[in-house]
């Protein structure tokens, strides 16, 4: 299930800085190959971040920490997908999302000036930002409209079926997730409280549409469209 276009798009990309990485540190001196340990965060909402960050391998999670103290998942990035704030950097504007790597995550870093340079200069390469970022765009509009219009439990099928997609491995009931999530960060994902997603998911467990440990989620695809068909 994993997306074609999507693991494509990837690839071309780590191709691109694999082959030309020495050349393009002379041209854009900021870049920077760096790793992040899980959990460690590239930058905090509220936080002056002027570089920008191109995901070669892992998983970022991206975090909105409301008034009230609640934390919403925003987005789930992996290799290929960039983060950044593309707004004028004389503005001087506070981040509005924290980015965490959920476990061991490699990255190219550079600075916005360079980061402008080099999209301005690599018009293939420019294309695949902005596909990444309108398909980022799409998807949490998706989230919105579920939101608003839909139950947990469908918005909760819906994001397994999505995780399935982009983080899926296959195996005997159907996909693996090759990332781990706790029951808060999959309530965190579709905008409910842990209570209620724990349910859900139990009883998804009971009816041998999913099963899952404390680390890992293995994802029964077929048989949760079929039991959203009958709903």
């Amino acid at each position: 299930m994993p997306s074609m276009k999507l693991n494509t798009r990837s690839k071309l990309i780590n191709e691109f800085f694999e082959c030309s990485l020495e050349q393009l540190q002379k041209d854009y001196p900021t870049i920077q190959e760096i790793n992040i340990l899980n959990k460690d965060f590239l930058y905090r909402q509220g936080d002056h971040c002027s570089s920008f960050f191109w995901i070669k391998s892992g998983i970022v999670k991206l975090s909105h920490l409301t008034e009230q103290g609640i934390e919403m998942t925003t987005a789930l990035l992996r290799k290929g997908d960039v983060i950044g704030d593309l707004q004028d950097r004389s503005t001087h504007q506070e981040m509005e999302e924290t980015a965490q790597a959920l476990g061991e995550v490699n990255l190219y870093r550079m600075a916005y000036n360079d980061f402008k340079a080099l999209i301005s200069h690599q018009v293939g390469l420019a294309w695949y930002v902005f596909e990444g970022i309108y398909t980022r765009k799409q998807k949490m509009e998706r989230k919105l409209r579920a939101i608003l219009t839909q139950s947990v439990e469908m918005r909760v099928i819906a994001i397994l079926l999505e995780l399935a997609e982009m983080f899926g491995i296959k195996c005997t009931h159907g996909y693996t997730l090759e990332i781990h999530l706790t029951q808060q960060e999959v309530a965190d994902l579709v905008g409910a409280s842990r209570s209620v997603v724990s349910t859900i998911l139990n009883d998804f467990r009971s009816r041998g549409l999913l099963d899952y440990t404390r680390d890992q989620i293995c994802i029964n695809s077929t048989a949760l469209i079929n039991y959203c068909k009958l709903k």
